[in-house]
């Protein structure tokens, strides 16, 4: 089950997602759709540290943020993903779609 947290940080809003993001999510997962619809921020990042697992409809949804946040014109970013979570985005060739950081 998907934990999020939506902060602001440095004139970006943040969202931090936690334990696991699957088909199961996809509810909660619009209300991260909805903040990023509403922000004034530059930028958006989905911070993925935390992140253990994703499936294909949660690489979708990262689709979605990303949808929203271009709607908006507000660049978004992937930031510290690792382990399974990682290699789904490197399949789904996600760094041509999303800038990605990596801090660790």
């Amino acid at each position: 089950m998907m934990i999020y947290n939506i902060l602001d940080e440095n004139n970006s809003v943040v969202v931090k997602i936690e334990d696991r993001l699957t088909y199961s999510d996809y509810g909660s997962f619009r209300q991260v759709t909805d903040a990023i619809g509403q922000t004034e921020c530059e930028s958006c990042i989905l911070d993925l540290t935390k992140l253990d697992f994703i499936d294909s409809a949660g690489l979708g949804m990262l689709l979605l943020a990303r949808d929203k946040s271009q709607e908006r014109q507000c660049s978004i970013s992937l930031r510290n993903a690792s382990g399974q979570v990682r290699k789904m985005i490197d399949l789904g060739r996600f760094d041509s779609l999303f800038k990605i950081i990596n801090n660790n």
